[in-house]
């Protein structure tokens, strides 16, 4: 697997949380008692652990794992599966994910997003000899979908996305769509809150349990809720945090992780650090 950086850092975790909450930085240097000027150098990435420790508890964050990330302390250990592999592109400014998942008996497959391009995980279609019978879109965001005419042209893929978030093409399914591909079973969950159909993706059949997340979700972090930062910490709790422990999770934008990481190491639910 590429060693690939945390998507976020604190700052970026404060501002998504504040964002969520809708609070102004007026109202959360007033709320949490930290001086405006505190706060200015706090947004800047000067570590101030006991102002770290104020904002982290005025917007429902974890303390210890939010001082954590700022002193960059922790990040995932690596994580290696047969039957799975992660592809990073470039789109514009940021890197993006994309995967494969493939039972290695019947080399049937299936890809969970394009990323920026599509060359290495078609690439490593031909290397291995896999038949992808499907592309699962987690959601429509652009950084997620550009390219997938080129793995339904190579592979003759079926594309398939949530039915609340309807992409040119794809056939759409509703709660509960389960899919096969080989021995391997797929279930959709549905992760809304970073977009309208944000949809998380369970495998079950290879050594250890696999999430394929999308945006809802990353190391140390989740996406933005620009549809609503409530629904999106909900289904992260009730769709992702509730599967086992050492269930890999594969999101859009940063390293590989487990449930059992993001429960110890995620300020976004501070719950299970107590």
């Amino acid at each position: 697997m590429v060693k690939i950086p945390l998507e976020d850092n604190f700052v970026d975790v404060i501002n998504k949380a504040q964002r969520g909450l809708e609070l102004s930085d007026e109202d959360l240097s007033r709320g949490v008692g930290v001086s405006a000027q505190d706060l200015s150098r706090l947004k800047a990435g000067q570590v101030l652990e006991e102002a770290i420790r104020k904002v982290a508890r005025g917007l429902g964050l974890g303390e210890n794992s939010l001082v954590e990330m700022a002193r960059q302390a922790w990040r995932p250990e690596p994580r290696s599966l047969v039957g799975l592999a992660q592809f990073n592109t470039r789109f514009g400014d940021m890197t993006v994910n994309s995967y494969l998942v493939w039972d290695p008996q019947s080399l049937e497959a299936a890809a969970f997003d394009t990323g920026a391009n599509a060359f290495s995980l078609m690439a490593a279609v031909r290397n291995q000899k896999l038949r992808v019978k499907y592309l699962l879109l987690t959601h429509a965001h652009g950084d997620h979908v550009a390219d997938v005419d080129r793995i339904v042209s190579d592979a003759k893929a079926e594309v398939w996305i949530s039915e609340k978030e309807p992409f040119p093409g794809a056939r759409l399914f509703g709660e509960g769509q389960a899919f096969s591909v080989g021995r391997l079973k797929i279930a959709a969950r549905s992760t809304t809150g970073h977009s309208v159909g944000g949809t998380t993706y369970v495998v079950e059949g290879l050594a250890s349990a696999v999430a394929v997340v999308g945006d809802a979700l990353f190391a140390s972090s989740m996406g933005g809720g620009k549809v609503s930062y409530t629904d999106a910490l909900a289904g992260n709790r009730s769709q992702i945090l509730s599967l086992p422990e050492d269930c890999v999770l594969c999101p859009g934008h940063g390293p590989i992780t487990t449930v059992g990481e993001e429960k110890r190491h995620n300020p976004f639910f501070p719950e299970f650090q107590k």
